[in-house]
């Protein structure tokens, strides 16, 4: 029994590189290793805790006021559903831009960042569940059934706290965001690899790629992204963006892995020309709008540099609520556009594809549905999640129920597969 245990993870090991830097596996044992990096951030190097910014003045996020009540959405529910006003007010002191200090985390994540910024969410990067639901709803118009499940996501995938409800938008801070590091271990927040974060983002490097540093901005593909689409960052141009991403990673990356949760790359993506865009712009998602919200700015010699992410001036968002149903329209149809696998590259150079819930042979068909649509986002939150290499994420009991309570409400209707906890 233990010599077919063994073989089983040799066998692994030859396939996907990465399994030789497990914890508890002798690496020794295996001839071909080409990560030279973890899975996941784990105690040193980027975005690991020993370089995670530390704030001992943690100051909740303000919340609204009668004077500048936004979307009116407050202590994790709903707010009136309505958009197409000035963010932040005139006035409104309280949500001003305030540049992030070495203390302050930041990640992956540029609306989050520049909700951090303005103090939609704590400017430290620690935040709370609540605070995520009613930040995107406030600040972007972002609908409550979308708010949930991206904070769900959050919370579950990023393996923030389900207890205390928080989670870092950046690093490694689990001494501040568990409720027993002893009894969770490590809480790696946004920046974990392979979790909300994933190889082929718009705007950051792969893990693999730059020594663990996932979530720094790359100024090199901010235009990269713009030149492709032309500086319309519309549904056609990062389309073809995020298609030439994939094969980039592809070639580039030996330990490339597409899978089903990078499906949040689409919706991320069309978070430019549907939550980012200015109304009084014409609601266009224009240059000056997107670099503004990713912090970009150019230089005298072409090249783009960071400055921290900004809401644009006297910037109104969107009038409709942004919803499940309208993300989820998104991400398949940017997908469908240029279609690529979902799997992962191996050892021995080949690519191999995955299946899950819609996703069937590495692909999506053309055909599928809206309700399948709709299911394809539930079933990353409630359901294993398969990767070409590491099994399954699999959520506990608690993290279950905890989603299923969150998100019921919105997924009921839909005839997804519920999950059992018990």
């Amino acid at each position: 029994m233990k010599q077919a245990v063994l073989s089983l993870f040799v066998a692994g090991a030859v396939a996907f590189p990465w399994v030789a830097e497990q914890p508890g596996v002798d690496s020794s044992l295996f001839k071909q290793r080409r990560a030279n990096y973890r899975r996941q951030q784990t105690g040193e190097g980027a975005g690991g805790p020993s370089t995670c910014p530390f704030n001992a003045n943690h100051v909740p996020a303000p919340g609204i006021t009668a004077e500048y009540p936004y979307n009116n959405a407050k202590n994790g529910q709903m707010g009136n559903q309505k958009g197409g006003y000035q963010v932040p007010a005139n006035g409104d002191t309280a949500h001003y831009y305030v540049a992030p200090g070495p203390n302050d985390i930041r990640g992956p994540c540029p609306g989050l960042n520049a909700a951090a910024n303005h103090n939609f969410l704590a400017h430290d990067g620690i935040t709370t569940y609540n605070e995520l639901v009613d930040a995107q709803q406030n600040l972007y118009n972002v609908g409550y059934d979308l708010a949930n499940l991206l904070a769900v996501l959050g919370l579950i995938t990023t393996d923030g706290d389900i207890v205390t409800e928080k989670l870092s938008i950046g690093c490694d801070a689990t001494t501040r965001t568990s409720i027993n590091p002893t009894l969770t271990g490590s809480e790696p927040g946004l920046d974990g690899h392979n979790k909300f974060e994933a190889d082929s983002s718009l705007t950051r490097n792969d893990f693999f790629l730059d020594n663990g540093d996932d979530f720094t901005f790359n100024g090199t593909l901010f235009g990269m992204m713009d030149a492709t689409t032309g500086g319309n960052f519309d549904r056609a141009g990062l389309s073809t963006y995020r298609y030439q991403r994939w094969h980039q990673s592809q070639i580039e990356n030996p330990n490339f892995e597409f899978g089903p949760l990078t499906l949040l790359l689409y919706g991320a993506a069309s978070f430019l020309y549907e939550l980012m865009p200015n109304g009084n712009h014409g609601y266009a998602p224009d240059l000056e709008t997107i670099s503004s919200f990713f912090g970009a700015e150019k230089q005298s010699d072409g090249t783009w540099g960071f400055v921290h992410e900004k809401i644009p001036a006297s910037w109104t968002n969107r009038v409709a609520p942004y919803t499940n149903n309208d993300v989820t329209n998104e991400i398949v149809a940017m997908y469908l556009e240029n279609p690529v696998l979902f799997g992962g590259n191996t050892a021995s150079g080949a690519f191999d594809t995955i299946s899950f819930g819609a996703i069937k042979d590495g692909a999506i068909s053309p055909s599928i549905n809206a309700a399948d649509t709709s299911c394809l986002l539930y079933q990353l939150t409630t359901a294993n999640i398969p990767g070409y290499a590491n099994s399954a994420v699999t959520p506990t009991v608690d993290a279950l129920s905890f989603a299923l309570e969150k998100l019921s409400p919105s997924f009921k209707n839909l005839g997804c597969p519920i999950p059992l906890t018990k």
